[in-house]
């Protein structure tokens, strides 16, 4: 869909220890030949800071750093992957209770990976329909740091599972980059990939993220190999793409920086760069790969690495593409207007 009198007014962003992949390597964690392979440098680890406290600290960051009034908020969208609380609990509350908002509406979005630009669609709706709203706040925040699940190789060894928090102010007046066009969609062909053939009815212990590759791999075996797997994703996604650059009247070639999530350099260029004509250099694996996996966030915590660093600028147009399970893909184009007084 074509967008338009939707801004970013403010990007904030919760990062804690970084380690290197390196020094997993001396630990024990990590084989050097996986390194070699994928091109990852290392990852951010929170330790025992939770999850949804790194979001709060996300907000906090985009709060001090807006153009607008805080009390223009009127929806509040948080999305994530990991563990937030207790079954039960609603992350939102939380959130809110900690930020000292009262009175804001708030969704809760599971998406996997794709959920910051899966809340950037609803949030978009919400901008420019009925509801009218002046203001939204984004927010995810992600610690990896689980007995249940292994950082480094884990969830496929293209991938180090990063901690961190994102938060996006989204504003109907005013903020320093436009969003120009966002379109996505849903291959339930793969479906099943993440899902395994897990019961859908809960007779005993629910299944967790740990099991996720062992999961995949079961459906290369019976259902699909590995490589019509990633044929069939790599020209759905394609889709989604070229759909997001038609709507904002663009060409590959007019992009500053292709923003997708964080992992392998090789994924990055086979199913996204090599199909759009575009050098990996154009990519932001640069940052990437040494930021860690951080499920959502990873688009928005390089988008506000490239804003802070001026790495893009006035005028340059940037493509952000996420995914998750189901197969879901959402592409997003957002064009820098102005740079904000953060950066560096």
């Amino acid at each position: 869909m074509r967008v338009e009198n939707v801004h970013i007014n403010a990007l904030g962003v919760a990062l804690h220890e970084w380690v290197s992949a390196e020094q997993a390597v001396a630990d024990g964690l990590l084989g050097p030949e996986v390194t070699a392979a994928n091109g990852l440098t290392g990852t951010h680890v929170s330790g025992e800071v939770p999850a949804v406290d790194l979001a709060v600290s996300a907000a906090r960051s985009a709060l001090e750093r807006a153009q607008l009034d805080p009390d223009e908020i009127t929806s509040h969208l948080h999305s994530a992957v990991s563990y937030q609380g207790p079954v039960g609990s609603y992350p939102p509350g939380y959130i809110q209770r900690e930020l000292g908002m009262d009175g804001v509406s708030a969704l809760y979005l599971q998406q996997g990976c794709n959920g910051m630009l899966g809340s950037l669609e609803v949030a978009v709706g919400q901008l420019t329909g009925a509801a009218q709203t002046e203001a939204v706040l984004l927010t995810t925040g992600e610690n990896f740091s689980s007995p249940d699940i292994d950082r480094w190789t884990g969830f496929d060894q293209s991938y180090f599972l990063g901690d961190g928090g994102a938060a996006v102010l989204l504003s109907a007046e005013e903020g320093f980059a436009e969003v120009r066009s966002l379109h996505s969609g849903l291959l339930p062909t793969l479906e099943k990939w993440h899902r395994g053939d897990g019961p859908l009815l809960l007779s005993g212990e629910p299944g967790s993220m740990a099991d996720m590759a062992q999961r995949a791999q079961q459906f290369a075996e019976t259902e699909l190999s590995l490589s019509e797997t990633l044929e069939k994703l790599s020209v759905f996604d394609l889709g989604i793409i070229h759909r997001a650059l038609v709507d904002a009247e663009l060409n590959a070639s007019d992009l500053a920086k292709v923003v997708p999530i964080h992992m392998d350099g090789r994924m990055i260029e086979y199913s996204v760069m090599a199909p759009l004509g575009l050098p990996l250099s154009k990519s932001s694996f640069d940052f990437g790969r040494g930021a860690g996996h951080i499920g959502g966030a990873d688009v928005f915590v390089t988008l506000e690495h490239l804003v802070r660093t001026a790495e893009v600028g006035p005028g340059d147009h940037v493509l952000l593409v996420s995914q998750g399970p189901g197969w879901i893909c959402t592409a997003c184009v957002v064009t820098l207007t102005d740079l904000p007084a953060w950066t560096v």
